[in-house]
């Protein structure tokens, strides 16, 4: 599979994460966990559920959202 060249400006660090999956995740089964990285910040969680990982990354953006207000 062949990724497209980015043609649009470049996306900010401030929304950027790493996620690295547990070997004991299963999409099929809807089965998350793992462990989830904030690249501007560093902060960092592990979650045992989709929702979990949403919701760290929910309230990463939510911050940077607010930070961006100012």
């Amino acid at each position: 599979m062949r990724i497209p060249p980015v043609e649009s400006a470049p996306i900010s660090v401030d929304r950027a994460f790493v996620v690295q999956f547990a070997e004991e995740t299963d999409i099929a089964a809807a089965r998350f966990a793992g462990r989830v990285e904030h690249i501007a910040s560093g902060e960092a969680g592990r979650f045992a559920s989709l929702n979990e990982l949403l919701d760290f990354v929910g309230r990463k953006l939510a911050r940077t959202a607010g930070n961006n207000d100012t």
